[in-house]
């Protein structure tokens, strides 16, 4: 009560405060942050200020793009910007095997030739690598593997799945670009 008068501080307000520390805003502010999180957090830190906003509007929060900003800025919440782009292993090229198709992509007849390679997808979980087999007569796509690391059974799984659908009746010729994983054993093997 004392320091109430020499701080020229009204009694009222005094116990006001002890019940309530903080002000309406502060804890709507403190509410919105947890939200700011989960949203933040949900995008991998992909999302910035714009997105985060857009998913507070579309959970229900009434909010400024303004005050998520800067809640935002305050805390440090930044978008991660960029991907990192898979790392291309340059060097001589290796022949593993003889070109037997020598450039000629017209052939006569389905299931005759059939070109493969490896291709990388950039999603909003990082990078997806897709191997494709195409057969060269129809130019479509007779088989395919996805998966989140470039690992050798890629480009097997994919040859397995066009011998799956396709189930030619001769020997089918193979071309690719003979990189790493054309020339692993288990390619080989198969």
């Amino acid at each position: 009560m004392i320091m109430c008068g020499v701080l020229n501080v009204a009694l009222s307000g005094f116990y006001q405060w002890l019940h309530k520390p903080l002000p309406d805003r502060a804890i709507d502010n403190q509410h919105l942050l947890a939200q700011i999180l989960a949203s933040y957090q949900g995008s991998s830190g992909v999302y910035g200020a714009p997105r985060v906003f857009l998913d507070l509007r579309e959970a229900g929060e009434t909010c400024g793009k303004n005050r998520v900003a800067r809640l935002m800025k305050e805390h440090k919440i930044k978008a991660l910007r960029g991907y990192k782009a898979p790392q291309v292993i340059a060097g001589r090229p290796s022949i593993l095997t003889p070109n037997k198709l020598q450039r000629e992509f017209t052939v006569s007849h389905p299931d005759k030739a059939w070109v493969t390679d490896i291709s990388y997808i950039r999603t909003w979980q990082g990078w997806l690598y897709l191997a494709v087999v195409v057969d060269l007569f129809s130019r479509r796509g007779v088989g395919w593997s996805m998966k989140p690391t470039l690992h050798r059974c890629l480009v097997v799984d994919a040859l397995l799945m066009a011998v799956w659908r396709r189930r030619p009746k001769e020997q089918v010729l193979m071309n690719s670009d003979q990189g790493n994983h054309y020339g692993s054993n288990d390619w080989h093997r198969f």
